[in-house]
């Protein structure tokens, strides 16, 4: 499943060969401790053991102009019994950011979880001064069904809430 947007946006799986145009932002990404929980000073390696998924789970690339300007991983967000519910994660290059990258992965992201049969899709850990991420899940249809205070250690706020985020598909 791929997808191209009329301004010539590419929404395709991600191979090996991307990894290295991934991790600079990844890397940047992580390093800001404004959005994910990831250990700061991850390797390649090790961060490439995170973002790419197998199945069933999914990761994808968004590439603009021929340079991959986003990622998003996508699959069950629990195994077993938990399978029927999705999750996923975003990262986009900081030097596209407003750019609709976001938004064109987000929307991938749901039709496929769609396209697979999930019944919903949940995000564990939105954190609540990402108010970007959150007006975007919320455009979406996103509800925000709790939030866990003080569960993340913003480089700049401080202790901070992370918003578990619901979509019913």
């Amino acid at each position: 499943m791929s997808a191209t947007r009329s301004d010539g946006m590419l929404i395709r799986d991600a191979t090996a060969q991307d990894w290295p145009q991934i991790f600079p932002f990844f890397s940047a990404i992580v390093e800001d401790g404004e959005t994910y929980a990831y250990p700061d000073g991850l390797s390649s390696e090790q961060a490439s053991a995170l973002w790419m998924e197998q199945a069933p789970a999914r990761t994808v690339v968004a590439v603009l102009d021929g340079r991959v300007v986003g990622s998003a991983k996508m699959g069950p967000n629990r195994p077993g019994r938990g399978s029927h519910v999705g999750t996923a994660s975003f990262m986009v290059d900081p030097s596209v950011r407003g750019a609709g990258v976001g938004t064109a992965l987000a929307r991938h992201m749901i039709e496929w979880h769609r396209a697979q049969g999930f019944s919903a899709i949940q995000f564990n850990a939105v954190v609540e001064t990402n108010t970007g991420a959150v007006r975007l899940w919320q455009s979406l249809g996103f509800e925000i069904i709790g939030t866990v205070p003080a569960a993340f250690d913003s480089r700049r706020h401080g202790p901070v809430g992370l918003h578990v985020m619901h979509l019913a598909l």
